[in-house]
Parts: C-alpha cells; structure tokens; sequence
C-alpha cells in the first residue's frame, strides 16, 4: 500500500479498514506530518481526524500517545536505514563514499524527517529515544564492517571513536545538508576526511591498513 494511498482523508473516511490496515494508515499520516512538524508538535487530533476515525480509536491501537509517537519514529527511521543501506558488493572504501552520498541525499530530500529523527527525540520517552539509539548502533556497525572486512582488528578506542564520529556526521548533515547550499560532494568529502584523520588519531595501523596511508 502506497504513503499516497494511505494519506488520502476522504477515502480513509470511506474505507473499512482492518485493524492492521487502520494501524499502518495511521502511521503513514504520521510519518508524513513528521517531514513538516517536529515530533512534540504533532496534532494527534488532527491526524485521527484525517483517518476519519476517533482519538480514542486511535489509542486502542497504539496504547497511548508515546506508543503512537513511537511506531512514527519507527517507520521513519527504518526509511532512513533502508535508504542508506551499504552495498555489500562495493569494496569498502567505496561502499563508504556510497553510502555517504546516498545518506546526503536522503537528508536534503527529507529533511524535516531526518532533523526530527536525530533532534527530535532528545526531549521524548526513553522508548522513542530508544527506537533513534537503535538506529546509531546499526550505523556505527556500518562503519566497523568496513574495518572487520579488511581483517583490522576494531580496539574498544577506535569503537568509541568510531562512534563519536557519527555524532559529527549526524550535525555535519545537520548544519551543511539542511543548513546550507555546499555541494553535496564536498558534504561527502567532508565526512569521510572527519573518518580518516579521527581514525588516524585513535589507530594509526588501523587507519594505514584501511586508507592505504
């Protein structure tokens, strides 16, 4: 079923929906009304009106606000990850550069989403904080794969750092990808050069046997 589909009040109001059609509808209006609004902003209200159905029914669903909020969240991040997911057919260092530019492009063409998902939840329910905190550990798995594949042993020091880096990466995007016009490639350039010279500074050996310097 199509984000399209599912937004489409007049015939939500006209549709008997399963419960697992009425869920997902529910979430589609979410995820669409997160690119525009911040998550605390959201007009729970609103969005059951447009699904033509009482706020009331709409907990029935999710249990309460924060179970709404959450599936949101969810959904939005597994777009995220779905949309940046590395090519496992590239050689490391270009799945790097891939990944990176795909990720650039999913921020500019989804911005109010993406400031949402890594903004957003700061101020929320540790089980919505949870939900973004999952998606921080797939991606520094993301990047540690590129060591693990080049048989460089990965220190609990370069973890940390490697850590530490996609927090750079998530208010790079921030500040130049929503923030500014630089050109995409030079986004990417930046991120990758944060990568090489914190890898440098943590392992050394590590950084050499990856960046071949």
């Amino acid at each position: 079923m199509s984000a399209a589909s599912l937004v489409d009040p007049p015939a939500a109001r006209r549709a008997r929906l399963s419960p697992d059609e009425r869920r997902a509808q529910l979430i589609a209006l979410g995820v669409a009304a997160l690119a525009e609004h911040p998550l605390g902003e959201l007009d729970i209200e609103q969005l059951a009106a447009q699904a033509g159905v009482s706020r009331a029914l709409l907990f029935h669903y999710f249990g309460s606000k924060q179970g709404y909020l959450r599936e949101i969240v969810k959904t939005a991040r597994d777009s995220m990850l779905l949309g940046t997911e590395p090519r496992a057919e590239l050689e490391p260092l270009d799945r790097l550069r891939d990944t990176l530019e795909r990720t650039v492009a999913f921020v500019r063409g989804h911005g109010g989403t993406f400031h949402s998902l890594v903004r957003g939840p700061a101020s929320g329910s540790p089980e919505i904080r949870a939900v973004v905190e999952q998606a921080r550990v797939l991606q520094t798995e993301r990047v540690v794969a590129l060591f693990v594949e080049r048989d460089i042993p990965v220190s609990p020091r370069l973890r940390i750092a490697l850590r530490a880096w996609l927090a750079f990466v998530e208010q790079a995007l921030v500040d130049a990808a929503l923030g500014s016009e630089l050109p995409s490639t030079e986004i990417v350039t930046l991120l990758e050069d944060a990568l090489r010279g914190i890898t440098e500074r943590v392992e050394p050996e590590a950084a050499r046997e990856l960046f071949g310097r």
